[in-house]
């Protein structure tokens, strides 16, 4: 199992945080946003992360020449960063989609047990961590769906229709990461592709019945898009560490529930 991390932007509504670095090293409590997302996915098992970045890459690349890991850490260059949303950064990357993998963006914080109970979920060629809440935003990737299968994502669907929003993580297994490969070049064909999001894409496959959803209702996660978000993070991460379960020099009691 490896993991495709989206880390090309640079995340301008965070303000000063990422006036001179991209996003996904923006600092939680003393270490840097990927190196907790490299965390979780080590605590899980994944052997192979690959992050795709653009702006600030030198800076990234330092960062993860600067420390040895238990998994192995690459990066692939988007150099459309400015120009494109995140469909790219998945073409950018789509050799690496020759097995089993989970897609992750780039600004979600999450402990370890969100991806396992993804991993430990129900086989399906397309597997989508969800969340739910009493009301959702116009910035919240919202969703529907009938039973578990996906029927409809984006930050438009109607509030009537929605039951959920994506926290930012798919599984793809089997015949999930051909499938997905297959829907990306059909859209790479169309002039538009640079506003798309890769969920679009994800929206297609769904509207074939192939993307069921995972709940993982009441484990911590934190989409990190605003100053806002970023206190959450701080919050959240200094709940782990006052807990004794994770700290930037002692990842390894960070606990996974099965």
């Amino acid at each position: 199992m490896q993991a495709i991390i989206l880390s090309a932007g640079q995340g301008k509504r965070l303000g000063p945080a990422t006036a001179n670095a991209p996003k996904c090293l923006v600092s939680v409590q003393d270490q840097a946003l990927v190196e907790w997302q490299l965390d979780s996915l080590a605590r899980c098992g994944i052997e192979r992360a690959t992050l795709v970045v653009g702006f600030g890459a030198e800076q990234v690349q330092q960062l993860l020449a600067g420390k040895r890991r238990p998994l192995e850490v690459s990066t692939r260059f988007n150099p459309f960063y400015s120009v494109a949303d995140n469909l790219i950064s998945c073409w950018m990357a789509r050799d690496r989609m020759d097995d089993d993998f989970v897609l992750i963006n780039g600004d979600t914080l999450f402990e370890p047990a969100v991806l396992q109970r993804l991993l430990d979920s129900p086989p399906a060629p397309v597997t989508l961590a969800m969340d739910h809440k009493s009301s959702y935003d116009t910035d919240d990737m919202k969703l529907c769906r009938a039973g578990d299968r996906l029927l409809a994502i984006g930050k438009d669907l109607p509030l009537d229709q929605v039951d959920g929003e994506s926290i930012g993580m798919i599984l793809f297994r089997e015949t999930g990461p051909g499938w997905f490969r297959d829907v990306m070049d059909q859209a790479m064909q169309d002039t538009a592709v640079l506003g798309q999001w890769y969920l679009s894409v994800v929206g297609e496959m769904a509207r074939q019945g192939l993307v069921r959803t995972q709940s993982i209702h009441g484990l911590d996660w934190a989409e990190v898009d605003y100053p806002m978000d970023l206190l959450r993070a701080q919050r959240i991460v200094a709940r782990w560490q006052a807990a004794g379960v994770a700290g930037p020099s002692d990842q390894a009691r960070m606990k996974v529930s099965r």
